[in-house]
């Protein structure tokens, strides 16, 4: 049984926004200019490394045949690769995407974006997932808790 009602905007339709907010502050309301080229493409570093992490982490929980989806029943916690170091890698990685992409940008104002959608992702998602998942394993989660940092 599912937790997820048949419509909901999930993490990647916030994603899709956050890129386009972050377009539409630097065409209108760039702010100051923090980088020009070539020094901007040193965005592509960690947008590159944040969509490789992101997929990655989705990847171990589909070898893992657990549900990726948020809020959908979790058959097993997945506690290997980048999980070792993050509770949230694919949360992680988009972060890093959009920060990737605020440096490939340029300006100031696309760089509160990220933090606006890091918080937003834990207010809406991670914390509600969090609760679901000591509910549902109990000293296991509670333990990766322990050891493992939410974000880094």
């Amino acid at each position: 049984m599912s937790d997820v009602p048949k419509r909901r905007l999930f993490p990647p339709h916030f994603l899709l926004m956050a890129i386009l907010a972050m377009v539409a502050l630097h065409l209108a309301l760039p702010g100051r200019i923090l980088l020009d080229r070539p020094w901007t493409f040193l965005g592509f570093v960690p947008f590159l490394f944040g969509g490789v992490l992101t997929v990655r982490a989705a990847r171990l929980f589909d070898r893992e045949k657990t549900p990726v989806r948020p809020f959908e029943r979790s058959t097993r916690l997945v506690l290997d690769g980048p999980y070792r170091f993050t509770r949230n890698p694919m949360y992680l990685g988009m972060v890093l995407g959009l920060l990737g992409l605020g440096i490939l940008l340029g300006s100031l104002t696309p760089l509160v974006v990220p933090l606006v959608f890091a918080l937003f992702i834990q207010a809406r998602f991670i914390v509600p997932e969090e609760a679901m998942l000591e509910r549902l394993f109990g000293a296991d989660f509670a333990a990766f808790k322990g050891r493992v940092r939410r974000w880094l």
